[in-house]
């Protein structure tokens, strides 16, 4: 009968798999972006696999990946897009939206994780939301700058009116809103409730970050001791 330490060790080496497995292909959906001209998409993919790399080059082992779902949930838009468009069923601008709040969802997840910070689940909903928001509004902002220098057509497109144009960039920024929200909720139900924290993670990198987690309490309680709030207290406890 496996312990439950031959468990977690099957599991963090599984996961560390899938998840490599999913980088992969976020770099195969970069290269063949690249490849038919399809830049800004190319330039996302790498940016998520540049997020996904993060934990595994800062600690200096392969083992220290990302829960492979939340990869996944990345990934999943990046493969989907080709296909709806190919298909006839859209122009990808769902996976747009989706994808944008799966980079949300990896930045909220990288710090819950591999950092001493901790989300309650207001703050992770509403993070993840306002991660999104921003992070559409820098692929607004690279697509316009691509049209204006390079020519494309990602967002000035020819014939349409100034507008629509406009009109068609807010309704970005209200679906990727509500994309944002939906991943905050997948992260606060899913990722902070049923996995544990650092189940996932090598032995050396869970004791690393136990002890960055209790040098950043203490710190945190030496700067509470001295704050002007804690001396109004006393003062007000010995009156």
């Amino acid at each position: 009968m496996a312990t439950d330490l031959d468990r977690l060790v099957e599991d963090e080496r599984l996961n560390a798999a899938l998840a490599w497995v999913l980088v992969a292909l976020v770099l195969l959906v970069a290269v063949g972006n690249a490849a038919i001209g399809e830049l800004a998409w190319a330039a996302f993919a790498t940016a998520v696999a540049l997020l996904a790399l993060q934990p595994p080059v800062r600690f200096r082992t392969p083992r220290a990946m990302l829960p492979w779902e939340v990869l996944a949930l990345a990934a999943l838009p990046l493969l989907a897009r080709p296909f709806t468009i190919l298909a006839g069923i859209g122009t990808g601008a769902l996976a747009t939206y989706f994808a944008v709040a799966a980079v949300a969802l990896i930045v909220a997840v990288n710090l819950h994780v591999f950092t001493p910070v901790e989300m309650n689940a207001t703050f992770a909903v509403v993070f993840v939301a306002i991660a999104t928001m921003a992070a559409a509004g820098v692929w607004a902002v690279l697509r316009f700058a691509a049209d204006v220098l390079l020519g494309t057509g990602f967002l000035l497109k020819p014939g349409l009116d100034e507008h629509v144009i406009e009109r068609n960039v807010m309704l970005e920024f209200v679906y990727s809103t509500v994309a944002g929200v939906a991943a905050g909720l997948v992260f606060d139900r899913y990722f902070r409730r049923r996995q544990a924290r650092h189940e996932r993670l090598p032995s050396d990198v869970e004791t690393e970050l136990r002890a960055e987690q209790e040098s950043f309490e203490e710190y945190v309680g030496e700067r509470s001791e001295g704050s002007p709030l804690t001396a109004a207290r006393r003062r007000e406890g010995g009156r």
